[in-house]
Protein backbone atom coordinates (compact mmCIF):
# COMPACT_ATOMS: atom_id res chain seq x y z
CA UNK A 1 0.00 0.00 0.00
CA UNK A 2 1.34 3.21 -1.04
CA UNK A 3 2.18 5.50 1.93
CA UNK A 4 0.82 9.01 1.48
CA UNK A 5 3.17 11.67 2.10
CA UNK A 6 1.64 14.69 4.13
CA UNK A 7 2.41 18.09 2.99
CA UNK A 8 1.83 20.92 6.36
CA UNK A 9 3.56 23.78 4.24
CA UNK A 10 6.48 25.42 3.21
CA UNK A 11 9.40 26.97 5.36
CA UNK A 12 12.27 28.59 4.43
CA UNK A 13 15.08 29.41 6.26
CA UNK A 14 16.03 32.32 5.02
CA UNK A 15 19.93 33.20 6.56
CA UNK A 16 22.17 31.24 8.82
CA UNK A 17 22.48 30.80 12.16
CA UNK A 18 24.80 28.44 12.79
CA UNK A 19 24.07 25.20 11.94
CA UNK A 20 20.72 25.24 13.75
CA UNK A 21 18.41 25.74 10.49
CA UNK A 22 20.41 23.15 9.03
CA UNK A 23 19.52 20.36 11.23
CA UNK A 24 16.07 21.31 12.10
CA UNK A 25 15.21 21.55 8.18
CA UNK A 26 15.89 18.10 7.17
CA UNK A 27 14.10 16.88 10.61
CA UNK A 28 11.27 19.12 9.65
CA UNK A 29 10.57 17.48 6.42
CA UNK A 30 9.94 13.80 8.26
CA UNK A 31 7.22 15.85 9.40
CA UNK A 32 5.78 16.79 6.17
CA UNK A 33 7.10 20.30 5.45
CA UNK A 34 8.50 21.43 3.05
CA UNK A 35 11.82 22.73 4.84
CA UNK A 36 14.64 24.45 3.15
CA UNK A 37 17.56 26.67 3.71
CA UNK A 38 18.96 29.86 1.96
CA UNK A 39 22.23 31.14 2.85
CA UNK A 40 22.47 34.40 1.51
CA UNK A 41 25.87 35.27 3.92
CA UNK A 42 28.32 36.17 1.27
CA UNK A 43 31.38 36.94 3.43
CA UNK A 44 33.93 34.00 3.31
CA UNK A 45 34.93 33.97 6.82
CA UNK A 46 31.41 33.08 8.04
CA UNK A 47 31.34 30.52 5.95
CA UNK A 48 32.95 28.20 8.59
CA UNK A 49 30.01 28.10 11.06
CA UNK A 50 28.09 26.79 8.89
CA UNK A 51 27.05 22.87 7.88
CA UNK A 52 24.66 23.07 4.67
CA UNK A 53 22.45 24.69 2.89
CA UNK A 54 19.85 23.98 -0.27
CA UNK A 55 20.15 27.54 -1.78
CA UNK A 56 23.25 29.96 -1.79
CA UNK A 57 23.02 33.61 -3.02
CA UNK A 58 26.20 34.90 -4.69
CA UNK A 59 27.73 38.84 -5.45
CA UNK A 60 30.03 37.98 -7.94
CA UNK A 61 28.36 40.23 -10.38
CA UNK A 62 25.67 42.41 -8.75
CA UNK A 63 23.30 43.03 -11.93
CA UNK A 64 23.12 39.12 -12.82
CA UNK A 65 23.14 38.23 -9.35
CA UNK A 66 20.66 40.56 -8.10
CA UNK A 67 18.45 39.39 -10.63
CA UNK A 68 18.52 35.64 -9.82
CA UNK A 69 18.00 36.53 -6.18
CA UNK A 70 14.96 38.42 -7.25
CA UNK A 71 13.76 35.42 -9.42
CA UNK A 72 14.25 33.52 -6.50
CA UNK A 73 12.06 35.98 -3.95
CA UNK A 74 9.51 36.00 -6.52
CA UNK A 75 9.34 31.85 -6.70
CA UNK A 76 9.26 31.97 -2.85
CA UNK A 77 6.20 33.78 -2.43
CA UNK A 78 4.34 30.26 -3.94
CA UNK A 79 6.46 28.20 -2.64
CA UNK A 80 6.54 29.29 1.17
CA UNK A 81 4.32 30.05 3.74
CA UNK A 82 6.76 30.91 6.47
CA UNK A 83 9.58 32.73 6.52
CA UNK A 84 12.15 32.01 9.25
CA UNK A 85 15.15 34.89 9.71
CA UNK A 86 17.85 34.73 12.78
CA UNK A 87 19.74 37.58 13.91
CA UNK A 88 20.09 41.28 14.82
CA UNK A 89 19.39 43.16 11.31
CA UNK A 90 19.00 39.64 9.44
CA UNK A 91 15.37 39.94 8.53
CA UNK A 92 15.52 40.02 5.01
CA UNK A 93 17.13 37.95 2.21
CA UNK A 94 20.82 39.65 2.21
CA UNK A 95 21.85 41.50 -0.62
CA UNK A 96 18.80 41.75 -2.53
CA UNK A 97 17.37 43.11 0.77
CA UNK A 98 19.98 45.56 0.89
CA UNK A 99 19.43 46.89 -2.74
CA UNK A 100 16.03 47.64 -1.83
CA UNK A 101 17.16 49.88 1.21
CA UNK A 102 19.89 51.56 -0.55
CA UNK A 103 16.89 53.09 -3.39
CA UNK A 104 15.14 53.80 -0.61
CA UNK A 105 12.51 50.95 0.32
CA UNK A 106 13.66 49.52 3.22
CA UNK A 107 12.07 46.35 4.26
CA UNK A 108 9.44 46.40 1.19
CA UNK A 109 10.28 42.31 0.42
CA UNK A 110 9.40 41.33 3.87
CA UNK A 111 6.03 44.19 4.13
CA UNK A 112 5.15 42.32 0.94
CA UNK A 113 5.03 38.69 2.62
CA UNK A 114 2.88 39.95 5.34
CA UNK A 115 0.56 41.75 3.00
CA UNK A 116 -0.18 38.42 1.12
CA UNK A 117 -0.36 36.55 4.46
CA UNK A 118 2.50 34.73 4.95
CA UNK A 119 4.32 34.56 8.41
CA UNK A 120 7.29 35.70 9.60
CA UNK A 121 9.36 33.71 12.69
CA UNK A 122 12.72 35.33 13.96
CA UNK A 123 15.08 33.71 16.46
CA UNK A 124 17.13 36.18 18.52
CA UNK A 125 20.53 35.88 18.75
CA UNK A 126 22.42 38.16 21.05
CA UNK A 127 22.79 40.40 23.39
CA UNK A 128 22.27 43.88 21.18
CA UNK A 129 19.41 42.30 19.85
CA UNK A 130 16.20 44.60 21.13
CA UNK A 131 17.72 45.23 23.72
CA UNK A 132 19.69 48.57 24.46
CA UNK A 133 23.31 48.53 25.97
CA UNK A 134 22.32 50.62 28.91
CA UNK A 135 19.59 48.03 29.66
CA UNK A 136 21.53 44.79 29.36
CA UNK A 137 24.63 46.62 31.49
CA UNK A 138 21.73 47.09 34.06
CA UNK A 139 21.45 43.60 34.74
CA UNK A 140 23.00 42.64 38.03
CA UNK A 141 26.39 40.19 38.29
CA UNK A 142 30.00 40.10 38.97
CA UNK A 143 30.51 42.79 36.68
CA UNK A 144 28.60 44.70 33.77
CA UNK A 145 29.28 42.84 31.36
CA UNK A 146 29.53 45.46 28.52
CA UNK A 147 32.51 46.42 30.63
CA UNK A 148 34.50 44.14 28.68
CA UNK A 149 32.94 43.81 25.68
CA UNK A 150 35.33 45.79 22.42
CA UNK A 151 31.80 46.70 21.01
CA UNK A 152 30.99 49.55 23.70
CA UNK A 153 32.18 52.41 22.31
CA UNK A 154 31.32 51.24 18.58
CA UNK A 155 28.19 52.85 18.01
CA UNK A 156 27.75 51.46 14.39
CA UNK A 157 28.12 47.62 16.05
CA UNK A 158 26.17 48.19 19.56
CA UNK A 159 24.22 50.95 21.01
CA UNK A 160 21.18 52.52 22.94
CA UNK A 161 19.57 54.16 19.75
CA UNK A 162 20.83 51.03 17.05
CA UNK A 163 19.77 48.01 19.35
CA UNK A 164 16.02 50.06 19.72
CA UNK A 165 15.64 50.95 16.63
CA UNK A 166 16.27 47.32 15.47
CA UNK A 167 14.04 45.85 18.06
CA UNK A 168 11.41 47.92 17.28
CA UNK A 169 11.62 46.89 13.84
CA UNK A 170 12.02 43.14 14.41
CA UNK A 171 8.53 43.31 16.72
CA UNK A 172 6.86 45.55 13.90
CA UNK A 173 7.90 42.78 11.42
CA UNK A 174 7.60 39.20 13.13
CA UNK A 175 4.22 37.31 14.06
CA UNK A 176 6.72 34.86 16.70
CA UNK A 177 9.88 35.05 17.97
CA UNK A 178 12.61 32.50 19.38
CA UNK A 179 14.62 33.49 22.28
CA UNK A 180 16.92 31.23 24.95
CA UNK A 181 18.56 33.04 28.44
CA UNK A 182 15.70 34.77 29.56
CA UNK A 183 17.15 38.78 28.64
CA UNK A 184 13.38 40.30 28.94
CA UNK A 185 13.80 43.96 28.65
CA UNK A 186 12.77 46.65 26.27
CA UNK A 187 11.81 45.22 22.89
CA UNK A 188 12.10 41.36 24.19
CA UNK A 189 9.81 42.21 27.35
CA UNK A 190 6.97 41.02 24.59
CA UNK A 191 4.07 39.03 24.09
CA UNK A 192 5.51 37.51 21.12
CA UNK A 193 9.21 37.05 22.20
CA UNK A 194 9.41 33.10 23.52
CA UNK A 195 11.74 30.80 25.07
CA UNK A 196 12.14 28.03 22.69
CA UNK A 197 15.40 26.43 23.62
CA UNK A 198 14.66 23.34 20.97
CA UNK A 199 15.48 25.86 18.38
CA UNK A 200 19.16 25.88 19.16
CA UNK A 201 19.52 22.33 17.97
CA UNK A 202 22.14 19.77 17.02
CA UNK A 203 22.71 16.52 15.35
CA UNK A 204 22.89 13.74 18.13
CA UNK A 205 25.01 11.55 15.93
CA UNK A 206 27.94 14.87 14.90
CA UNK A 207 28.17 14.86 18.58
CA UNK A 208 28.80 12.03 20.25
CA UNK A 209 30.37 10.73 23.41
CA UNK A 210 32.26 8.18 21.55
CA UNK A 211 32.97 10.70 18.71
CA UNK A 212 35.86 8.92 16.72
CA UNK A 213 38.79 11.50 16.28
CA UNK A 214 41.37 11.89 13.18
CA UNK A 215 44.82 11.74 13.53
CA UNK A 216 45.37 15.04 12.69
CA UNK A 217 42.99 16.22 15.50
CA UNK A 218 44.34 14.14 18.55
CA UNK A 219 46.08 16.03 20.70
CA UNK A 220 48.88 14.40 23.36
CA UNK A 221 49.43 15.12 26.87
CA UNK A 222 50.84 12.84 29.87
CA UNK A 223 48.46 10.21 31.63
CA UNK A 224 46.31 12.27 34.78
CA UNK A 225 46.32 15.41 32.52
CA UNK A 226 42.86 17.43 33.33
CA UNK A 227 42.51 19.16 29.85
CA UNK A 228 40.43 22.42 29.75
CA UNK A 229 38.72 23.77 26.87
CA UNK A 230 38.27 27.43 26.14
CA UNK A 231 37.38 28.97 22.74
CA UNK A 232 36.23 32.27 20.89
CA UNK A 233 34.78 32.58 17.62
CA UNK A 234 36.26 35.66 15.67
CA UNK A 235 38.79 36.09 18.57
CA UNK A 236 40.57 39.19 17.09
CA UNK A 237 37.50 40.81 16.84
CA UNK A 238 35.97 40.15 19.81
CA UNK A 239 38.85 40.97 21.85
CA UNK A 240 39.96 44.51 23.30
CA UNK A 241 43.51 44.93 22.15
CA UNK A 242 44.61 47.03 25.06
CA UNK A 243 43.42 44.89 27.63
CA UNK A 244 42.77 41.58 26.35
CA UNK A 245 39.42 41.33 27.50
CA UNK A 246 36.32 39.32 25.89
CA UNK A 247 32.95 38.46 26.78
CA UNK A 248 34.08 34.79 26.31
CA UNK A 249 36.58 35.44 29.47
CA UNK A 250 39.59 34.44 28.39
CA UNK A 251 41.40 37.36 29.83
CA UNK A 252 40.10 35.31 33.25
CA UNK A 253 41.30 31.62 32.25
CA UNK A 254 44.56 32.52 30.76
CA UNK A 255 45.94 33.38 34.40
CA UNK A 256 44.23 31.21 36.00
CA UNK A 257 45.28 28.00 34.17
CA UNK A 258 49.33 29.08 35.31
CA UNK A 259 47.76 29.62 39.10
CA UNK A 260 46.07 25.96 38.70
CA UNK A 261 49.38 24.27 37.46
CA UNK A 262 51.84 26.29 40.18
CA UNK A 263 49.15 25.05 43.10
CA UNK A 264 50.02 21.38 41.52
CA UNK A 265 46.91 20.61 39.40
CA UNK A 266 47.79 18.41 36.84
CA UNK A 267 45.74 21.01 33.89
CA UNK A 268 46.59 21.74 30.17
CA UNK A 269 44.32 24.51 28.27
CA UNK A 270 42.30 23.42 24.89
CA UNK A 271 42.52 26.91 23.71
CA UNK A 272 40.64 27.40 19.99
CA UNK A 273 39.62 29.95 17.94
CA UNK A 274 38.82 30.21 14.16
CA UNK A 275 38.39 26.57 13.87
CA UNK A 276 35.39 25.54 11.72
CA UNK A 277 32.70 24.32 13.07
CA UNK A 278 32.60 20.57 12.21
CA UNK A 279 36.28 20.52 13.08
CA UNK A 280 36.39 21.84 16.44
CA UNK A 281 34.23 19.09 18.19
CA UNK A 282 37.01 17.00 17.54
CA UNK A 283 38.91 19.40 20.46
CA UNK A 284 36.00 19.66 22.93
CA UNK A 285 35.62 16.00 22.65
CA UNK A 286 38.94 15.29 23.82
CA UNK A 287 38.20 17.66 26.85
CA UNK A 288 37.45 16.80 30.57
CA UNK A 289 35.52 20.08 31.25
CA UNK A 290 34.74 22.79 28.88
CA UNK A 291 34.66 26.57 30.19
CA UNK A 292 32.66 29.41 28.72
CA UNK A 293 31.41 33.52 29.91
CA UNK A 294 31.80 34.28 33.77
CA UNK A 295 30.15 37.72 32.96
CA UNK A 296 27.74 37.42 30.38
CA UNK A 297 24.63 35.62 31.96
CA UNK A 298 24.51 32.60 29.99
CA UNK A 299 25.69 30.01 27.30
CA UNK A 300 25.27 29.52 23.27
CA UNK A 301 27.06 27.13 21.08
CA UNK A 302 29.51 25.93 22.63
CA UNK A 303 27.83 24.83 25.84
CA UNK A 304 25.00 23.37 23.92
CA UNK A 305 27.57 21.04 22.09
CA UNK A 306 29.49 20.17 25.21
CA UNK A 307 26.32 18.93 26.88
CA UNK A 308 25.62 17.36 23.42
CA UNK A 309 29.69 15.58 23.02
CA UNK A 310 28.46 14.59 27.31
CA UNK A 311 30.89 16.78 28.73
CA UNK A 312 30.15 19.14 32.21
CA UNK A 313 30.01 22.95 31.20
CA UNK A 314 30.94 25.85 33.42
CA UNK A 315 29.51 29.60 32.72
CA UNK A 316 27.96 32.24 34.65
CA UNK A 317 24.06 31.70 35.17
CA UNK A 318 22.48 34.97 35.66
CA UNK A 319 19.35 33.97 38.26
CA UNK A 320 17.44 36.47 36.87
CA UNK A 321 17.47 35.12 33.12
CA UNK A 322 16.81 31.39 34.85
CA UNK A 323 13.50 33.01 36.59
CA UNK A 324 12.55 34.74 33.61
CA UNK A 325 12.87 31.16 31.52
CA UNK A 326 10.65 29.53 34.15
CA UNK A 327 7.91 30.94 33.04
CA UNK A 328 7.60 29.33 29.86
CA UNK A 329 10.18 26.59 30.09
CA UNK A 330 10.60 25.25 33.74
CA UNK A 331 11.53 22.13 33.47
CA UNK A 332 14.61 23.05 31.14
CA UNK A 333 15.47 25.50 34.23
CA UNK A 334 15.46 22.58 36.82
CA UNK A 335 17.15 20.20 34.62
CA UNK A 336 20.02 22.33 33.43
CA UNK A 337 23.40 20.73 34.01
CA UNK A 338 25.54 23.28 33.55
CA UNK A 339 27.38 24.86 36.61
CA UNK A 340 27.53 28.24 37.10
CA UNK A 341 30.64 30.22 37.98
CA UNK A 342 31.61 33.80 38.18
CA UNK A 343 34.94 35.75 38.10
CA UNK A 344 35.50 35.18 41.94
CA UNK A 345 34.14 31.51 41.90
CA UNK A 346 35.81 29.92 39.19
CA UNK A 347 39.14 28.82 40.75
CA UNK A 348 37.21 26.64 43.88
CA UNK A 349 34.65 25.32 40.82
CA UNK A 350 37.05 24.25 38.87
CA UNK A 351 39.52 22.56 41.58
CA UNK A 352 35.99 20.96 43.02
CA UNK A 353 35.51 19.36 39.25
CA UNK A 354 39.47 18.68 38.66
CA UNK A 355 39.55 16.69 41.86
CA UNK A 356 36.53 14.59 41.46
CA UNK A 357 36.46 12.59 38.57
CA UNK A 358 33.33 10.93 39.47
CA UNK A 359 31.12 14.34 39.56
CA UNK A 360 32.43 15.27 36.04
CA UNK A 361 31.64 11.58 35.02
CA UNK A 362 27.89 12.30 36.29
CA UNK A 363 27.58 16.00 35.00
CA UNK A 364 28.58 14.67 31.87
CA UNK A 365 25.98 11.72 31.71
CA UNK A 366 23.29 14.20 32.69
CA UNK A 367 24.26 16.75 30.02
CA UNK A 368 24.24 14.44 27.02
CA UNK A 369 20.61 12.74 28.44
CA UNK A 370 19.60 17.40 28.60
CA UNK A 371 21.12 18.34 25.09
CA UNK A 372 19.13 15.04 23.36
CA UNK A 373 15.93 16.00 25.28
CA UNK A 374 15.94 19.45 24.83
CA UNK A 375 18.57 20.35 21.70
CA UNK A 376 18.10 17.81 19.25
CA UNK A 377 17.52 18.18 15.78
CA UNK A 378 14.30 15.60 16.65
CA UNK A 379 13.28 17.70 19.74
CA UNK A 380 13.44 21.15 17.34
CA UNK A 381 11.48 20.00 14.74
CA UNK A 382 8.68 18.28 17.31
CA UNK A 383 8.32 21.89 18.64
CA UNK A 384 8.75 23.77 15.82
CA UNK A 385 6.20 21.98 14.15
CA UNK A 386 3.57 23.05 16.64
CA UNK A 387 5.02 26.42 16.48
CA UNK A 388 4.65 27.07 12.49
CA UNK A 389 1.34 24.67 12.76
CA UNK A 390 -0.49 26.96 15.07
CA UNK A 391 0.93 29.91 12.91
CA UNK A 392 -0.57 29.04 9.90
CA UNK A 393 -3.82 27.95 11.45
CA UNK A 394 -4.23 31.55 13.13
CA UNK A 395 -3.70 32.44 9.41
CA UNK A 396 -6.30 29.88 7.91
CA UNK A 397 -9.02 31.28 10.90
CA UNK A 398 -8.36 34.72 9.79
CA UNK A 399 -8.45 34.37 6.28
Amino acid sequence: MKKTRINKGGILFAGQCYYYAWYLSRELRKLGWRADVLNWDTNPASQLYYHGEDYKFTWNCPLADMAKQLVFYIKALARYDIFHFSGAHNIGFGPLSGVFRRIGFPYVEIRLLKKIGKKIVYTNNGCLDGVSQSSFRSWPGPEPVCDICPWRNTPEVCSDERNLEWGALRNSLADYQCTLGGNRKDYNNDTRVHEVPEFYCLDVDLWRPDLIIPPEHRLSYPPGTVRIYHAVGNYDERTDPATGRNLKSTHIYLPLMERLKAEGYPVELIFAKDIPNREVRFYQAQADIIVDMLTFGFFGANVREAMMLGKPAVCYLRPEWLENMRQEVPDYVDELPVVSATPDTIHDVLVDLIEHLEKRVEIGRRSREFAVKWHSAAAGARRMDKIYGDLLKLNRDTA
